[in-house]
Parts: C-alpha cells; sequence; structure tokens
C-alpha cells in the first residue's frame, strides 16, 4: 500500500478504544505491502503484548499508545512511550523509552508522535528517553541500521530504511549498536569443536556439567535458567530482570518453538553458571503470513515446523560472574552446533550482541561468523 507524503495537519491522538487499537496493530501490515523482507507480527502475540492486563510487563511498567492520522483519517504512523520501574531501580536512571514505532517517511508525522511520546514521558517525571524497545531490552528492541538485504529471525525487528533519519533527525542520538552474527551449520570450524571438546574434558574434572535442559521438569530447571539470566546480564547496558510472572511467560513461549536438543545449562557441582538457548527461526514460515493472522489457515503451516525450517537462532547464551574465560561458553556454541547439524539446519544467527560486549564478539568472530546485521537503540535527554 503507498502512502503520500503528508503535507498537511497531522492528528495524534492517544489510544483508548479496542478499535483504535486495533487500528494501531494494523498499520504495519499495510506500510509493509510489498516489502520481501517483512515478516509480521502474529496479531495474536500483539494483542497479549500490548495488553496491560495480561503482559506481566506492566506489573512494575506502564504505556500510553499514540497513532497518527492524516487529514483523511488514515493512520500514518504509531509509537508508544514506556515507563519501567525496575529498569530505574536497577540502574539508578529515571529514564523511560519509546517504541512500536512505524512512520511514512515524513518528518511532520514522526515528528509529532515524538512530541506525544516525550510528552507523556515528561509527565511521568522521567529525565529522558532510550529506544526503541518493544516494550523493553527482554522483548524485540533496536531498529536496524545495517543489513536489510534479508528478512529478520525471529523475534528481531525489520523496518524502513529511513528511520534512522526521522529518529536522529528529532534530536535522539546514538547510544549502544546491537550485532546479530549469521553462521553457515557446514562452515563451522571443526577445530573450534576439537577444542571445544578438550575444554569440556577439564571442565568435568573441575565438576562443571553440561546437559540439556529437562523440559518435562520445567518446574525445577526454571528458576535456574531465571537466576543465570538475571545474574549473567545484570551489568550490560539496558539490561532489565525478569521477575517470576515474566520469567514463566518466556519459559512458556520457549517450550512451545523449541526443545531440550536447543537449549543447554552448565552447572557447577550442581550450581547453574550458564545456558544457552536455541529456537528454530519460525519466521520463514510467519514470513507468508501477510495479515499477521494466525487462524484459521495459517496455523496448520506451523504444524511440525521443526522439519520445515532450516535456520535457527542463537537467542540467549550468558554465564554468571566468575566463570567467564573458563571456556564454557566455547562448549556451549559447539553444543549448539552439533544439536543444529544433527537436526539439518543449514544457517544459524547468533543475536543480538552489544557492540560493546567484547568477549562474545571476539568469539564469534573466530569462528568466522558474519556480523551482517547492525541495529541501534537511540537516546535523548529531556
Amino acid at each position: 500500500m503507498a502512502f503520500k507524503i503528508i503535507k498537511k495537519m497531522v492528528n495524534v491522538k492517544a489510544v483508548r478504544t479496542g478499535k483504535e487499537l486495533n487500528e494501531f496493530i494494523d498499520f504495519p501490515y499495510k506500510l509493509y505491502a510489498g516489502d520481501k523482507n517483512y515478516v509480521p507480527e502474529l496479531r495474536l502475540v500483539q494483542k497479549e503484548t500490548l495488553n496491560k492486563k495480561k503482559n506481566p510487563f506492566f506489573q512494575h511498567a506502564d504505556a500510553e499508545y499514540f497513532t497518527a492520522k492524516d487529514d483523511n483519517g488514515e493512520v500514518v504512523g504509531r509509537i508508544a512511550a514506556i515507563t519501567n520501574e525496575n529498569y530505574v531501580k536497577h540502574w539508578n536512571e529515571n529514564y523511560g523509552f519509546f517504541g512500536f514505532f512505524e512512520s511514512v517517511d515524513d518528518p511532520e508525522v514522526s515528528n509529532a508522535l515524538f512530541d506525544a511520546a516525550t510528552g507523556w514521558l515528561k509527565e511521568q517525571g522521567v529525565e529522558g528517553a532510550y529506544g526503541p524497545m518493544n516494550p523493553s531490552t527482554n522483548d524485540t528492541c533496536g531498529t536496524l541500521v545495517d543489513g536489510f538485504d534479508a528478512p529478520p529471525y525471529i523475534m528481531m525487528v525489520h523496518n524502513k530504511e529511513y528511520y534512522d533519519k526521522l529518529i536522529t533527525g528529532y534530536g535522539f542520538k546514538k547510544r549502544m549498536d546491537l550485532f546479530s552474527y549469521r553462521i553457515m551449520v557446514d562452515e563451522f570450524p571443526q577445530r573450534y569443536v576439537t577444542l571445544a571438546d578438550k575444554i569440556e574434558d577439564r571442565l568435568k574434572k573441575r565438576g562443571i556439567v553440561i546437559r540439556q535442559v529437562n523440559f518435562k521438569d520445567i518446574k525445577h530447571e526454571a528458576p535456574k535458567l531465571q537466576f543465570i539470566y538475571n545474574k549473567a546480564w545484570e551489568k550490560n547496558w539496558g539490561f532489565i530482570p525478569m521477575n517470576d510472572a515474566e520469567f514463566a511467560e518466556i519459559v512458556k513461549e520457549l517450550k512451545l518453538v523449541t526443545s531440550k536438543e536447543f537449549v543447554f545449562i552448565a552447572e557447577d557441582k550442581g550450581k547453574p553458571v550458564a545456558f544457552v538457548a536455541n529456537i528454530p527461526d519460525l519466521n520463514e514460515i510467519i514470513i507468508n503470513f501477510k495479515n499477521g493472522r494466525l487462524f484459521p489457515f495459517n496455523f496448520l503451516k506451523l504444524i511440525n515446523f521443526k522439519k520445515k525450517v532450516k535456520k535457527i537462532r542463537v537467542l540467549t547464551m550468558g554465564l554468571i560472574e566468575g566463570y567467564r574465560n573458563t571456556g564454557i561458553d566455547t562448549v556451549l556454541y559447539a553444543h549448539s552446533f552439533r544439536s543444529a547439524k544433527k537436526h539439518g539446519f543449514r544457517e544459524a544467527e547468533a543475536s543480538w550482541i552489544l557492540e560493546n560486549n567484547v568477549m562474545m564478539n571476539r568469539i564469534l568472530k573466530n569462528i568466522g561468523a558474519d556480523p551482517y546485521k547492525r541495529y541501534r537503540i537511540y537516546g535523548i535527554d529531556f
């Protein structure tokens, strides 16, 4: 669908009704019509994410959603303004966020949206904003600035190339870049696997064991994963710890899209110290759901998806402090590679990696991974 450039008044309004929320959700499907690399968000997922009563994120956060319309009443942009108490407590930084940003290529529209979002955030008493966060770094985040020639992997974003121009044009500055690394499974270096085997033998002698996560006993496994998750990334820029309800939701979703063959945990004499979670790239299938609807027919296309999908994403991999530089990460990557190869995956993506994560960026480059996509998070002071 083609949008004409706005030359008249832009009307920005806060979402208040179910109809207006549907307009907020509908807009990207129209904006990206004809974009071969756009993977539509499932409407069902979007509604759950934005629902303040159902999404456990809103136990410690709040948000206001806005749409922009032209003179004809047609939606030409959207944005969310977000506050997050857990972020403020964790970092002692009184900042808010913007997210779910989409706009036609017109600064009149984007500026009006940013005015609305920053205006609401100022009313909440925050001192600046980061974004995009949809709604936090525990979800999708960032604006794609490099690597537009390939579709995104599952839970990664795709956007218009002009977004960087619109965001910086308002006054936002780059705060942090995130990398996605592409790895061809057949090109994974054997020397790395051999090295990992030797490291794993040494770790076993120290009492450190790497094993598959037991999904049949997820009730006892989940707290171990949550402990690692909140400890391993607590000092990483932008990190926000997950509460029990949030992590339980993540585990529920993880069980739907992956299995024990792709999730590994490292324990030191029973103490959880590291884990890696890999998920098949469902976007290979969802990219064809142009209207974002799962039912009634698209649901059938997801049945036996593991036999159809040929790409896999390294969703998260972390080690708690005191266990870094021990080689555990090397072993976890090697286990992930073996599982990917065994199940016929041809390509993998490790994402996302902070640009200042020197160790992880070095490891990925050493195994020949290609940093083929770059995403950007911006900031502004009020």
